[in-house]
């Protein structure tokens, strides 16, 4: 089989810490609203869905052509090689979207898009009839101004799902969001990490696994795993590829607290199911009571405010204790995600720098306060 054309898609705002990934990875990529673009093969496939760890899914771009009426993105679909993935039982769901254009019923074109690949299906199989009891291929067709994208979705659910929690608290932020907040701060395996609203424990949890190069996806399945396509030795190989990767043997400084005692115990609970139960650790404690240990460290966090969990007094008093906290701290660097817009006045200085982002819905600004950087080792 020729190179595939792949789709790592990526939350709004974070196009640009999912290309690094994959360039670091080994790829090449073009970077669009939402998506970033790159060619691999079929153990390409299986190494992205393990390694990717601020991307939400991995997607063959089957094609993508002009359709303006029903009968061309009849004929467009129906035009692709679809009998190179699906087989004759094969399930194949049909989702859809749909943005400025004159298809905008998106029910329709689901439909449309169903019916070209049974068209398709049907030549190739010499069948009428197909059971769809067998493995699962969800195809989507996004139209963009009049521009249908068709693609196939290796992964199943989201990447964000590790497959090491098992329970969830009230508003946890997403692992993949976790991950590429931690991407963009400077914090690395050798500094002190400290989340003083760890909830869950996401951040921590995402950090420890950086840090020893565990591949996010090694604890969970996908459903490609199934396809015909995919032989089972290109699993094999990207599976054991990452495990040889892990590097287990350097010590971590990781630190979490909440006021929360059901919330510690969701995050013990998920860092015992991650293989990390001894490398972090966590205590309930009210933020203003945190105290963090070491030098030159970093301290992330998703506070709780108003949309979520609290209301707007205990927001404003949070994050002036954080600001207070942090004038005892002057070698750390400081970090929160919040949707305020009052943040920075109520911390008490600027940030050195601020990215819009969205935590699910909610619109969010990234507060990011920069201290020193470690002393480099002499030679």
């Amino acid at each position: 089989m020729s190179k595939l054309q792949l789709i790592a898609t990526a939350p709004m705002g974070l196009e640009a810490i999912v290309a690094r990934e994959l360039n670091e990875l080994g790829y090449e990529t073009t970077t669009e609203n939402g998506r970033v673009l790159f060619s691999g093969d079929i153990v390409d496939i299986c190494r992205c869905n393990l390694w990717l760890r601020t991307s939400d899914r991995v997607l063959i771009k089957m094609g993508q052509f002009p359709a303006k009426t029903f009968d061309e993105l009849f004929e467009g679909v129906k035009a692709l090689p679809w009998q190179d993935w699906i087989p004759e039982h094969g399930e194949f769901p049909v989702e859809g979207r749909s943005h400025k254009s004159q298809l905008s019923s998106v029910p329709a074109a689901q439909g449309i898009v169903k019916k070209a690949v049974v068209e398709k299906l049907k030549h190739y199989y010499r069948t009428d009839w197909f059971p769809e009891n067998g493995p699962r291929y969800v195809i989507e067709v996004t139209l963009l101004n009049d521009i249908a994208l068709i693609t196939l979705d290796t992964t199943g659910p989201a990447l964000h799902k590790r497959g090491y929690r098992k329970l969830v608290t009230e508003a946890p932020i997403k692992e993949t969001m976790a991950a590429a907040l931690l991407k963009l701060s400077r914090w690395n395996g050798s500094r002190p990490l400290y989340d003083p609203c760890c909830g869950s424990g996401t951040f921590l949890i995402e950090a420890a696994m950086m840090a020893w190069n565990i591949a996010p996806g090694l604890r969970r399945s996908f459903p490609s795993e199934h396809w015909p396509a995919i032989p089972p030795e290109a699993w094999q190989t990207a599976r054991e590829e990452a495990f040889d990767a892990v590097r287990d043997d350097s010590p971590l400084q990781l630190t979490g607290s909440d006021i929360d005692p059901k919330a510690i115990e969701v995050a013990q609970a998920a860092a015992k199911s991650a293989g990390l139960a001894g490398e972090i650790t966590f205590s309930v404690l009210a933020a203003a009571k945190a105290r963090p240990e070491g030098e030159y460290g970093c301290m992330i966090t998703n506070p709780p405010y108003g949309e979520r969990l609290s209301d707007d007094k205990e927001v404003e008093k949070l994050t002036r204790q954080f600001g207070q906290m942090m004038l005892h701290l002057p070698t750390w660097s400081f970090f929160a995600i919040s949707p305020s817009k009052q943040f920075e006045h109520h911390f008490g200085r600027k940030a050195d720098k601020r990215r819009k982002l969205y935590n699910g819905r909610i619109e969010c600004q990234y507060y990011q306060y920069l201290g020193p950087l470690p002393p480099r080792a002499p030679k």
